[in-house]
């Protein structure tokens, strides 16, 4: 039997990461792996391909809508979706190949197999051809991920009525996709198909699209979005979806408790995602688990047994690869005899459609409800010489400030390359800067991340160019 310091079962962004990292404190660390490629949903059927996708889209739409306005003329501009979906597939191979080599520059041991606990200590790793080995680890960190949600009455069959898994290997363009869930995943998806041709309409259950943004972000993206053709229907509560084999109806109560009926060729079930536990055993050592379904944990990610840690989105928090990386590393190095942290608070949460939605710290409403004394600044994208000359107009970005001592509490971007400028403030609050401290930083010109500068100067009403 082969005995480690750490196993980690799931090689998604969370575990990988904890795995390298344990490995590079000089533990005997091995992954366990139950599909055949490594990197999880992120790299597999998330994050990975839908960047992919979104890039493609983007370049298609940008082509019809803004090329000749730069004076390049295209005809006969058509989609080759097989070309497209294949670009995909080549962006996750290449991506989860890499993650095998830094399997092996590591030296951590590969698994193959559905990994289940037989006691605290001892691992069965059940193979594919039902073969199956035992191993021992001291330590053990479970990151399983999760999988796409669905509501109880609805019947995903993975042809017409789809999750995010089956939108990213799509055979055609969908002539109507109708979008159940205005979040992250729902829009970005759906911006995809509406690039590229598709009449798309999201239905919502609450009042805004990305509930949980600050109420700025959702109102400009939905704007923003509309523009661009996608149909918003927020307020409605699905009743009913019906495949009637090449046509889906969707039938959902309106703000006035009025029954109304959308049909498309395509329905993607966008509502969320359940953390994701199945053939762990759990139950053999008696971790447990939460009444949604997440493995409870301490503050150093411990469940309540005590040499078996959780991370990433089979725990509570935010469900996104880079919380689940920190999480994994901030382990790696608990169990390594280190004193990590990690401020949740400064998780950036990032939206990649076009405009991109970027946030960190609090939202307004959240200062608001806890009474917070606050100051706040905001500068459009339009007013920017870089975005104008890109036709990048859409957007603003809002800073939070604490009113006494100017230290910033919440970034909010929509524009270009928000979900890249966002790092620029996660840095700042790491360090406690004020909004005085960005706004006396020299910031290239002409550049996106200048409407940061611009914001914090606003914050005490000094914006030079709005």
């Amino acid at each position: 039997m082969n005995t480690y310091d750490v196993a980690v079962i799931g090689s998604g962004p969370g575990g990988y990461v904890a795995a390298i990292r344990c490995a590079q404190l000089g533990l005997k660390t091995a992954i366990i792996e139950k599909y055949s490629t490594l990197g999880g949903t992120c790299l597999n059927v998330g994050c990975i391909p839908s960047k992919a996708l979104l890039d493609s889209s983007h370049h298609y739409y940008d082509a019809t809508k803004h090329f000749a306005t730069h004076g390049i003329n295209v005809e006969g501009l058509a989609v080759n979706f097989d070309q497209m979906i294949a670009r995909k597939n080549e962006v996750v191979a290449q991506t989860s190949g890499g993650i095998n080599y830094l399997m092996d520059k590591n030296n951590i041991d590969l698994l193959q197999g559905v990994g289940s606990f037989k006691d605290d200590t001892h691992i069965i790793i059940t193979k594919e051809d039902g073969s199956s080995e035992e191993i021992e680890a001291t330590k053990t960190i479970i990151a399983t991920g999760s999988k796409p949600s669905t509501l109880p009455f609805i019947e995903v069959d993975k042809k017409r009525v789809i999750t995010s898994t089956e939108a990213l290997s799509l055979t055609e363009i969908p002539k109507h996709l109708i979008v159940i869930g205005g979040g992250v995943i729902g829009l970005e998806l759906g911006s995809v198909y509406s690039r590229l041709g598709s009449q798309v309409s999201v239905i919502e259950y609450m009042p805004t699209i990305t509930p949980g943004m600050d109420a700025m972000l959702s109102k400009e993206l939905q704007k923003s979005l509309k523009k661009q053709g996608i149909k918003f229907f927020t307020g409605h509560k699905v009743t009913s979806v019906v495949n009637n084999g090449d046509e889906v109806i969707v039938t959902a109560d309106n703000k006035k408790g009025v029954p109304t009926e959308f049909k498309g060729d395509y329905t993607l079930i966008s509502v969320g995602r359940s953390p994701y536990t199945v053939g762990l055993g759990l139950e053999n050592v008696g971790i447990k688990v939460t009444d949604r379904g997440q493995i409870e944990t301490n503050e150093h990610l411990q469940t309540n047994v005590s040499n078996i840690y959780a991370i990433g989105d089979v725990v509570k928090g935010a469900m996104l690869a880079h919380k689940a990386e920190e999480e994994g590393t901030m382990v790696a190095e608990l169990i390594a005899g280190q004193k990590p942290h990690i401020d949740y608070n400064l998780i950036p949460g990032v939206v990649y459609t076009w405009p991109e939605v970027a946030c960190v710290g609090k939202t307004e409403e959240q200062l608001k409800e806890a009474g917070a004394n606050y100051k706040s600044g905001i500068f459009a994208m339009r007013a920017l010489g870089r975005a104008r000359a890109s036709m990048d107009i859409d957007g603003q970005i809002k800073v939070l400030a604490d009113a006494e001592t100017d230290e910033i509490l919440g970034v909010h971007m929509i524009g270009a390359r928000a979900a890249d400028m966002i790092a620029e403030a996660v840095i700042a609050m790491e360090f406690r800067a004020s909004s005085e401290d960005i706004a006396r930083s020299s910031h290239a010109h002409p550049t996106y991340t200048e409407a940061f500068k611009e914001a914090c100067l606003a914050v005490n009403d000094r914006a030079i160019h709005s």
